[in-house]
This record gives C-alpha cells, structure tokens and sequence, in this order.
C-alpha cells in the first residue's frame, strides 16, 4: 500500500466513508482497509503519515506487524497452520506450495515477498519461486510489483477463492470438451465411446453449475 493510498484512507476516515467504500474506491479487499485501520490506531486514531512510517520501519526490520505476520507462527497458531498444510496436502497440492498459501493465507495482509517467505519458511528463494509460480498459475494467488523496492509481492486476497474456482472449472471444462471428442473419434455406439462421452458429459454439467453458484455467492467475499 502507497502512502498516496493512506492519505485517501485517512481522508475517506474524515469523511465518515464506511470500510467497503474506502476500499472500493482505492479498488482493494475491504478486508485489506480494514486491517490497516484496526493495526494503525482504528479509526478514530488512524493516522497515515504514522502508519506509513510504522510499515516501512516493519519492512526494514523484516518483522511482522502482528503474531499472525510475517513471522515464524508459534503455539496455536502454529498448530494451526500445520494442520491448513496437511489439509492442503491431502487435496494435492505439494508441500512447499501448501505451505506457502498457507503462509499467504494465515498473513495479516495476505501479502509476503519471496524473501519474506523464504525467511519465515526457511527455505531457497528458489523453492518459493517455484512454488508462487504455480499458484499464480492456478489462480490462487496474484503477483503485484513494488515499483520503489523492485521487487514482487505476492497476494493472496479475499478475491483468490473466486479466481480460484473459477480457474478449476475451466480446466475442468477443457477436460470434458476433450473427452467428449475423444468419444465421438471411438464412436458413440461403441462401449468406450459411451462411458467417455458420459464421462464428459457429467464433469461439463457440475463444472457450468459451479461457476453459476461462484457467480451467484461472489458477494460473500469482502
């Protein structure tokens, strides 16, 4: 976040403008407005000459601004994250990029650069290199650029659930459309044919109702 973005924040405050508009208007997550508020005096106290100081002493030290920063987690919150990693391990992902999402996810302000993560994770650069590639890839995740330091910050916004599901559909959607022709080259008259052209047929319907039901419950995300 710029210090031009704290100033509309801090006068968006003066102007008794809710969270959800303030955010519109600097086109972010309200959740991102809302924790910039609450962690930089509230919103009587917001101040955004101070707040900026706060993050750039906070960048300079590579510390976190709360327990759940950028910083090793510990006691509770560790457990937690140890369990949001085997979970996502479980649905497929591999280790390193499970647990950098959850890093990503469990972040104050969803946003970690590579060295950032690579110090919390104790890791290679190289390791979460390749593993914010994939998640880019995926959707889970967006890449934004720090012009003034030169380098990549990687978010995970309340956004990343829509693209997310989104993203998975439409592989899912390449996958039944391939399949279906696949069935057609076998012939739909023959044992292999049918089982492929309903194979396809089933994985095109549950992917077109659940992006129409990501559609329909997006404004659930702040």
């Amino acid at each position: 976040m710029t210090q031009q973005d704290r100033q509309r924040i801090a006068a968006g405050l003066a102007d008794g403008l809710s969270y959800a508009e303030i955010a519109r208007r600097l086109a972010r997550p309200t959740s991102t407005i809302s924790r910039e508020i609450n962690r930089n005096g509230g919103p009587s106290g917001y101040r955004h000459e101070q707040a900026h100081r706060a993050t750039e002493r906070r960048a300079r030290r590579g510390t976190p601004a709360s327990p759940s920063g950028a910083g090793e987690p510990d006691g509770a919150a560790g457990a937690v994250e140890d369990g949001a990693v085997t979970m996502a391990v479980r649905m497929g992902l591999p280790k390193m990029t499970a647990r950098v999402l959850i890093s990503l996810w469990l972040t104050d302000d969803g946003r970690l650069t590579a060295a950032e993560l690579a110090r919390r994770l104790k890791v290679s650069p190289a390791s979460v290199s390749m593993a914010v590639g994939y998640l880019a890839d995926q959707g889970m995740i967006r890449r934004e650029r720090d012009p003034q330091r030169r380098r990549d910050i990687y978010v995970m916004d309340d956004d990343a659930w829509y693209r997310s599901t989104v993203h998975s559909c439409r592989q899912s959607l390449e996958a039944a459309e391939v399949t279906k022709k696949a069935a057609e080259v076998f012939g739909l008259d023959t044992p292999v044919g049918r089982r492929l052209f309903a194979g396809g047929a089933f994985l095109e319907r549950i992917s077109q109702d659940t992006l129409a039901s990501a559609e329909r419950w997006r404004d659930l995300l702040p």
